[in-house]
């Protein structure tokens, strides 16, 4: 059985970074594209409180992760990887290790915002807080 990858993803330049580098060096890998749905980012607005406003929201966030994965599925055609795709709802450093706890992945490789100083330690980093919670290795694309 081959290398199992997980590349979590969202819209950001660096999620499509990191996905090229894994179809690059590994073309042997099977690619599991992560799309973690956080609940935090619907928001704590008067519309957030109508009963209908969260199952449309979460049905917005299902459509964005399916329309990234088709674009991801082109990337990975063009290099013949083979991939394997996946919608979490939680919170994303959580989520992205209890994935990789749970499937039987053997490495993550991530996009990084590129933050630093002030910036990064008021906004916090996924990539790193995966760094130090993973149990398998982790590599961050810039």
């Amino acid at each position: 059985m081959g290398k199992r990858i997980l590349v979590p993803v969202d819209a950001s330049e660096q999620a499509h970074h990191a996905a090229e580098f894994v179809t690059e060096e590994f073309p042997e890998a099977v690619v599991v594209f992560l799309h973690v749905i956080n609940p935090a980012d619907a928001g704590y607005s008067a519309q957030a409180s109508l009963p209908s406003f969260s199952e449309e929201w979460y049905e917005q966030e299902q459509a964005k992760a399916e329309n990234l994965f088709e674009e991801l599925q082109e990337l990975a055609d063009e290099a013949g990887v083979d991939v394997e795709t996946a919608v979490e709802v939680g919170k994303p450093v959580r989520t992205i290790v209890e994935y990789a706890e749970n499937e039987d992945i053997d490495q993550i490789v991530m996009g990084s915002h590129g933050r630093s100083g002030v910036t990064r330690i008021l906004l916090g980093s996924v990539a790193e807080a995966v760094v130090r919670r993973s149990p398998v290795p982790v590599t961050v694309v810039r």
